[in-house]
């Protein structure tokens, strides 16, 4: 029997003129654990140019004139609404995932849009993230190498839709282990919708949990924590560095 998960709401039926409300459950995490790879340089474009997101998208036009590269830097701007977008010190951190968006796309992303995704527990966060580095190294066969990640924690306090609380027959393609294809149009369908973005079972660490959070504003601005980094060995990852600890640590 799946264990009771404090803030679920049930189910509701379809409404009179066919809405169909989402199972949803408040997500109040004091640390929200995220990883990404060190090696893309801080961005600190949102936390300079002004206060007021509101006129982010002049000010960046018109410093563009200047700075050609800060095209780069600036991302995809135009996705994030100014109402949704946050500012102040780390704030890049939450914009980036944004702005400069995987056109590979991801569980919850087709690639035209982008999700930050984060874990309530770092040994979830780390099971993720050495899944898909692992798939990335095999997929362009690298050869035996090692990545410094960063590791990222905020808090989170929002409302999410609960996919742990759909049908069993909905639930489970979106939580395949090996594909995307009805996750992906999922998420499009929400998103276009207007949902937030979705608190989920991870897939990689049994008894986890994620978010796929669909807009800045609905998380915490994160501090740096850590690095670590990941070995990948030619065939998979086997052991990652804990900078911190400063020790090896095996994975099953």
């Amino acid at each position: 029997m799946p264990q009771e998960r404090p803030g679920l709401k049930e189910r509701p039926s379809p409404d009179a003129d066919g809405a169909d409300d989402r199972p949803t459950l408040r997500v109040a995490w004091p640390q929200a654990w995220r990883i990404i790879a060190s090696r893309y340089p801080p961005i600190d474009l949102f936390e300079r140019v002004s206060d007021d997101p509101r006129v982010w998208d002049a000010l960046i036009e018109l410093e563009q004139l200047t700075n050609p590269r800060l095209r780069d830097e600036a991302g995809e701007i135009s996705l994030v609404p100014p109402e949704r977008r946050v500012s102040g010190t780390n704030a890049s951190w939450v914009m980036a995932a944004f702005t400069h968006i995987n056109r590979a796309g991801s569980r919850f992303s087709n690639g035209r849009f982008g999700v930050y995704y984060a874990a309530a527990a770092l040994d979830t966060a780390i099971a993720e993230t050495v899944y898909h580095f692992g798939r990335f190294a095999a997929d362009a066969a690298d050869p035996p190498r090692r990545e410094d990640m960063r590791v990222l924690v905020g808090s989170v306090d929002w409302t999410f839709e609960d996919i742990a609380a759909l049908p069993h027959d909905i639930k489970e393609p979106l939580l395949d282990p090996s594909s995307y294809t009805r996750s992906q149009p999922y998420a499009v369908e929400r998103h276009e919708a207007g949902s937030d973005g979705f608190v989920y079972p991870s897939v990689r660490h049994v008894g986890g949990e994620c978010i796929a959070a669909f807009w800045p504003d609905t998380v915490g601005v994160p501090i740096q924590e850590r690095h670590l980094q990941y070995e990948w060995d030619g065939a998979r990852v086997r052991r990652y560095f804990d900078y911190s600890r400063d020790v090896w640590i095996n994975l099953g």
